[in-house]
C-alpha cells in the first residue's frame, strides 16, 4: 500500500511531548514499529487498536524508511 506519512502522522510539543503520532490520536509511530518488531502483523496491531488503518501503519513504515534514509545519507555526505 503506497501513502504519503506526511497525511498521516503529525508532531506537535503539546501532545506526547512531540513524539511523531498518528494524527487525531495519541498514539507514537514508536509504538507501532515496536508492535512490528515484537513479530506482531497489520491486522494484530489494528486488533489491538481498532481506530487504526492499514494506511496509518503503512505511513508508519513508510516514515521509518525516509527516517533511515535520511539518516543514511547524512552518514555519506559526512564521509565526503
Amino acid at each position: 500500500m503506497k501513502v504519503n506519512w506526511k497525511d498521516h502522522i503529525v508532531s506537535t510539543p503539546d501532545v506526547i511531548r512531540g513524539k511523531p503520532r498518528i494524527k487525531g490520536t495519541r498514539i507514537p509511530v514508536s509504538l507501532i514499529l515496536g508492535y512490528f518488531a515484537a513479530g506482531y502483523t497489520v491486522k494484530m496491531i489494528i486488533d489491538e487498536f481498532p481506530d487504526l488503518t492499514e494506511a496509518h501503519i503503512a505511513a508508519c513504515l513508510d516514515y521509518a524508511r525516509e527516517l533511515a534514509d535520511f539518516e543514511v545519507a547524512k552518514g555519506l555526505w559526512r564521509l565526503c
